[in-house]
């Protein structure tokens, strides 16, 4: 099972996708779960595929390609802004 998280706007274009996902080898890096989303969520990935969004991995910045396993946390993060 993989654990899907999306923080900030990309929460909201989320809801309704089921965070929790069967860990299978076509969804075996970030890129590939991107990839699977834009068939139902086109809004979604297009904000995914914007160069400033990080992904984290059990609490860690990786690149889209980095290997997932059953039980990994993955995260989307959308660029922050301070003040």
């Amino acid at each position: 099972m993989l654990n899907l998280l999306f923080f900030g706007r990309l929460g909201d274009l989320a809801s309704g996708i089921d965070k929790a996902i069967p860990y299978h080898i076509d969804l075996a890096t970030p890129l590939a779960i991107r990839n699977k989303l834009a068939e139902q969520h086109p809004l979604l990935t297009k904000e995914l595929s914007e160069p400033q969004v990080l992904v984290s991995v059990n609490k860690m910045i990786v690149k889209w390609d980095h290997p997932l396993f059953d039980g990994d946390e993955v995260a989307f993060l959308p660029p922050v802004t301070g003040g």
